[in-house]
């Protein structure tokens, strides 16, 4: 009749679409990736569904009665691999906080083998009644209420494993769980009441929906599986359209009449579902890629906190240690400085020259700790300036009168005129200080022979101070790394071993603090260099509101570091 004939193709169709969504799905877990274990646990459980599903259109299809008994006999057998490809997924779902052994695999094997083996015989699908109206009827062997218990045994086991994964797990493990438990709970429990409870009283008219309600597992199962992905509105969009348009063209070439329509719209479906599956494989790669750059970020976050912390370690053990040192090096420069006077009695001229190289060491290690320290403050913002009028001429001046001997000692020049009628600069007297003294000392130091010679002038409304000497001068290469930390000139290793590249670098801070500028050019190797500071005058600061924040009062008279120049002498 019409109306049955309507019936029965709508059912196979509705059944047809499902094995296709499965398919999909199943498709969208194989681009996941083909080593993850819960991709391969749930891809054989939709394989095995596809088949129970095929199964149940080829029963419904076949038009005698033994075709009809072998297709009921493979489709309960179909069932017994659907719900053991369940159970087995529910012992490798996402972890193994459940156990899943030797033996239990055994026992597994060996009540699917059975029943499949059951399945197969009358004792389970006796044989099938076909009427001239309605659903074929199928009459239960003698083993079929066991065969329900099985099946039912088996979602039982399957859910008590996914039961105790939720309790045991956390996060988003715990959110995953949760959707395969309830897919599956409402899933095969419909599916259990309309293809075993259903048919065991002798009721056929729902037996095709358990391959319906399968769909809604397998959607949940493969949301908790991709849940990453589907998240990204994106993939989201892109899959939907896909499968809503492959359903539709498949819709279009089932109810094909002619063969020219069926060969058309078939190849319309191929074609459209073959560049829907490279789009959403491309789209799944973007996202992909996105999410190991976002895990990247996060690890390279992580090293960056890690590196900050050790960072840290490391700047509070130099801030120790330089504390540590300095006290006794200052103590054994002192009392060597009273020694070389006299203090303790007349020393000979080789005792005298013995202890100037010791003095010059301590003085050395002196330094070095001050530039440590003073690096570590800045670095860490802990360190103070206290900005005030300061006379930069007599500062330049008392730094010469200390260096004097030094360049006597290796037979240089060492030339300075001190200028007059200079305003004063705006700077914390101990660190401009320390500039002034770095460059003197560093251009003795690295000139063999000729002449160092320092200057100071206005220029606008900035004191510019400089130093030019013959010494070993600089190569390109070496003025891009002028004032970086650590970091030294060839000639200037070869010429002096003792330096630590921290000097200029800390110079440089120190310059910029005071709104000033710091340069250094050179001709090339061996042709002398020339170091600049410019400071910003009092007044200049003072209308400009720089480093005002420690402006003293106005009877602060104008500082400089005559005191601490004597007590280096």
């Amino acid at each position: 009749m019409p109306e049955v004939y309507f019936d029965f193709n709508l059912i196979n169709i509705l059944v047809a679409l499902s094995m296709f969504v499965h398919a999909t799905l199943g498709f969208l877990i194989f681009l996941k990736g083909k080593e993850d274990k819960n991709g391969q646990g749930y891809l054989v459980v939709i394989l095995v569904i596809l088949l129970w599903s095929f199964s149940m259109i080829s029963y419904r299809s076949a038009d005698n009665i033994n075709d009809s008994l072998i297709w009921a006999r493979i489709l309960y057998a179909m069932a017994t691999f659907a719900v053991t490809g369940f159970l087995y997924f529910s012992f490798v779902f996402l972890n193994e906080k459940v156990s899943f052994g030797i033996y239990k695999k055994l026992i597994i094997i060996i009540l699917n083998g059975l029943f499949l083996f059951l399945s197969l015989t009358n004792l389970i699908v006796k044989n099938v009644l076909i009427p001239e109206q309605g659903e074929k009827i199928i009459k239960w062997g003698t083993l079929y209420p066991f065969y329900t218990v099985y099946i039912s045994g088996m979602f039982l086991w399957g859910f008590i494993n996914l039961y105790r994964k939720y309790k045991l797990s956390e996060g988003i493990e715990r959110t995953q769980i949760s959707y395969v438990f309830w897919g599956y709970f409402f899933g095969s429990n419909l599916a259990v009441v309309s293809n075993l409870i259903l048919p065991s009283f002798n009721y056929f008219k729902f037996n095709w929906l358990g391959q319906i309600f399968t769909t809604i597992m397998v959607g949940f199962t493969t949301y908790a599986i991709l849940k990453h992905h589907l998240l990204n509105i994106k993939v989201i969009t892109t899959e939907i359209f896909v499968i809503l348009v492959s359903m539709t063209l498949l819709v279009r070439t089932l109810f094909s009449v002619t063969p020219n329509e069926i060969i058309f719209n078939v190849s319309i479906f191929l074609g459209v579902t073959a560049f829907g599956i490279l789009l959403i494989r491309s789209v799944l790669k973007e996202v992909e890629q996105r999410e190991k750059l976002e895990s990247l970020t996060k690890e390279l976050e992580a090293a960056n906190t890690e590196l900050k912390r050790v960072d840290a370690a490391k700047s509070e053990f130099v801030s120790i240690v330089s504390h540590q040192l300095r006290t006794p090096l200052t103590a054994v420069k002192g009392y060597i400085s009273m020694m070389i006077e006299g203090t303790y009695g007349k020393l000979q001229e080789i005792q005298s020259g013995t202890l100037q190289k010791v003095f010059q060491s301590a003085e050395h290690l002196i330094t070095l700790v001050n530039d440590l320290l003073n690096l570590n403050r800045i670095e860490e913002g802990r360190i103070i300036y206290e900005f005030k009028p300061v006379d930069l001429a007599q500062m330049v001046d008392d730094a010469i009168f200390d260096f004097r001997k030094m360049a006597e000692d290796k037979k240089l020049k060492l030339t300075w005129i001190k200028p007059h009628g200079l305003p004063l600069a705006w700077a914390d007297p101990d660190k401009i200080r320390q500039v002034v003294v770095n460059f003197i000392d560093n251009a003795i130091k690295y000139t063999a022979e000729g002449c160092v010679n320092v200057n100071l002038k206005l220029e606008n409304d900035y004191l510019v101070y400089y130093v030019t000497d013959t010494g070993v001068g600089m190569g390109p290469e070496e003025k891009v790394r002028l004032f970086k930390k650590f970091e030294r000139g060839e000639g200037g290793r070869l010429m002096y071993t003792g330096g630590t590249g921290l000097g200029l670098y800390v110079a440089k801070l120190m310059t910029e603090a005071h709104h000033g500028e710091i340069n250094g050019v050179s001709e090339g190797q061996g042709r002398g260099s020339m170091f600049t500071i410019k400071i910003p005058t009092e007044e200049y600061a003072k209308r400009n509101n720089i480093n005002q924040q420690t402006t003293p009062t106005s009877s602060t008279p104008p500082t400089t570091s005559q005191s601490t120049s004597q007590t280096n002498k």
